[in-house]
């Protein structure tokens, strides 16, 4: 086996990992799949002889080019909205549900975006990922004790703004189909008994007119919104999974995705409502799978190049 075919089978070996730490550093599936590229073409520069721990190693090498690719973004300053993308797949389906337990949820994806890029590689590398600050550190370009600070400043934000569900995925059902039935029949205080009252909710508009506010807080303020819209809106909404929780898919008589929307649920109440309206990031075929879905899922394979 030469060099080339040995570094093919490592990254085929450890592609979901891989794939799931570039996700939640870059937000982006085809940007996932352009870091994976690159760090195939990176392999090109490397010595296997030299390489103890083949996971440990590609984990590293994902981790630069991630780093790069964010510090771009950070230099181009032209997005004009935020860069994560939604994971949807159908919901119902044990097999598909399975691949979402270690997704990530959109409130969640929304403060990572928020980080600068150090803080973004060393929070999800060390916290998510295990990796020690040492190895973190060579990444970032700190010392250790300074990676830990920015682990320690980004956990922080994480904690004051991105909830998480505390909630089985039937129990969220149950609210978000309450809310739904709410929505429909107009019912704002139906509704106003399913919001926590410092509910948060956003929309991504990306180059879409805007058809929302970009944010709403409190629930008085989303219960009026949600039954103003939402005889019309919510009786396009079916189910499915949103990065792993209680979620809707809109569609247009058609067929065609017009709004995916995550919801976040707190012991019965719904603390954070996150709708993409972008079009850019609506699924356009078949509903996708997480990045930690095994070989044979369905989810693009790296294309190694000669």
């Amino acid at each position: 086996m030469d060099e080339q075919e040995w570094f093919a089978e490592q990254l085929a070996q450890h592609r979901p990992r891989l794939r799931a730490v570039a996700y939640r550093l870059l937000g982006s599936l085809a940007d996932v799949d352009d870091a994976l590229q690159e760090a195939w073409l990176r392999t090109t520069r490397a010595d296997p002889a030299a390489i103890t721990n083949p996971a440990a190693w590609l984990t590293t090498l994902v981790g630069r080019v991630c780093i790069d690719m964010l510090r771009a973004r950070r230099a181009r300053r032209e997005q004009l909205s935020a860069t994560w993308e939604p994971l949807v797949s159908e919901y119902g389906d044990p097999e598909e549900a399975s691949l979402h337990t270690d997704a990530v949820g959109i409130a969640l994806l929304v403060v990572l975006d928020s980080l600068e890029p150090a803080e973004r590689l060393a929070v999800v590398l060390h916290d998510m990922f295990g990796m020690p600050f040492e190895q973190v550190a060579v990444i970032v370009g700190r010392t250790p004790a300074a990676t830990r600070q920015l682990a320690s400043r980004a956990r922080r934000r994480l904690r004051e703004r991105a909830p998480q569900p505390r909630a089985g995925l039937p129990a969220q059902r149950r609210v978000v189909d309450a809310f739904l039935a709410a929505a429909r029949a107009g019912d704002f205080d139906a509704l106003l008994t399913l919001l926590a009252p410092d509910v948060v909710f956003r929309s991504d508009h990306g180059r879409r007119a805007r058809l929302a506010p970009a944010l709403l807080t409190g629930a008085g303020a989303v219960a009026a919104r949600a039954a103003d819209a939402g005889p019309r809106f919510a009786r396009l909404c079916v189910p499915v999974l949103v990065n792993g929780v209680a979620g809707v898919v809109a569609r247009d008589r058609r067929g065609k995705p017009i709004a995916v929307v995550g919801f976040t649920v707190h012991d019965d109440r719904i603390v954070a409502i996150d709708m993409i309206l972008d079009p850019d990031k609506l699924p356009s075929g078949p509903l996708a799978s997480a990045p930690t879905a095994q070989p044979g899922s369905g989810t693009t394979r790296l294309r190694p190049v000669s």
